[in-house]
Parts: structure tokens; sequence; C-alpha cells
């Protein structure tokens, strides 16, 4: 018994309908996973941030006889080269010995103010990060609202 082969033969719509409700459950358990995933990348990258923030301003203090970075120049203080008094310039010499502590102020990556890098003392939109000259802490510039996927404050990490 031979079989004929039909070069016009395909699938039945019986069988496309299944492929479709297959591939369907299969976009209902994987979307909501990816979309949680990212919010979790946010959260890590905050972390993160923060950790090479708090280090470089530790390490400054540290060259710096205790003293912690002035918020009106904190970011030329951990980017550039600085002099026992804090003092920055651009290219390393006898005078500033120190430094650079990070290559770039690292950038918010959560809340209304996603992006930016600067500092400010005290919450205030439009700007990155919250700085106390006079311990040295560092926190994200975000409103008390702002909080993550287990309602912990990006302003308490």
């Amino acid at each position: 018994m031979s079989r004929r082969s039909n070069p016009r033969a395909g699938f039945s719509l019986l069988e496309l309908v299944i492929v479709i409700v297959i591939i369907g459950i299969i976009a209902a358990i994987a979307i909501p996973r990816m979309s949680r995933g990212a919010a979790g990348a946010a959260d890590s990258a905050l972390s993160g941030n923060l950790a090479v923030l708090r280090n470089a301003i530790d390490l400054y203090a540290a060259e710096h006889t205790g003293a912690y970075p002035k918020l009106a120049t904190i970011s030329d203080q951990l980017t550039k080269y600085s002099d026992h008094a804090g003092a920055t310039s651009d290219t390393k010499d006898a005078d500033h010995p120190y430094g650079p502590y990070v290559r770039a102020i690292p950038p918010l990556p959560v809340g209304a103010d996603k992006g930016k890098t600067s500092f400010v003392g005290a919450y205030t939109a439009g700007n990155g990060w919250v700085y106390d000259e006079v311990n040295g802490t560092v926190t994200a510039n975000c409103a008390d609202t702002e909080v993550d996927a287990t309602n912990k404050k990006y302003n308490a990490y």
C-alpha cells in the first residue's frame, strides 16, 4: 500500500487552535514574571549604587582624616583628585594625591527623579541623592510614597 503525498496538505484548523492556546498559556505565565523581574532589577541597582557611593565616601573620609566631602563639592571630590584639605584637580600631582573614588556619580535608578545624579541636603524633587555632610550618609532622593514591591521606602535603603 503506497501513500500519496499531497503537496497541499497543511495544518488543520484544530491543530492551529491548540498551538495558539498553548502559546497563550505560556505567555500568561511568563509575562507577569518578567515584569516583576524588571522592578527587582531597579531595586538591586539602587542598592548597588548606594553601596558604591557609601564606599567612596568612606574611603574619602579615611584619606582626609575623617572629614567627609562637602555637599557643595561632593561630585568633584569623589570624581577628581584631591589634596588633604579637599581641594580638587583634574590631574594627579604632588599636591593632589588622593582619589578619584568613583569614575562618575551613579544615577538614581528608581522613582520620579530616576536618572538624576545631583546631591541635595534634604529631599527636593529634581535631584538624585540626599547627602548629609556631617555624618557622611547618602540616601535616595525619593518621596516617602515611593516604595519597592515589598513596600520598603526607597529613601530608607
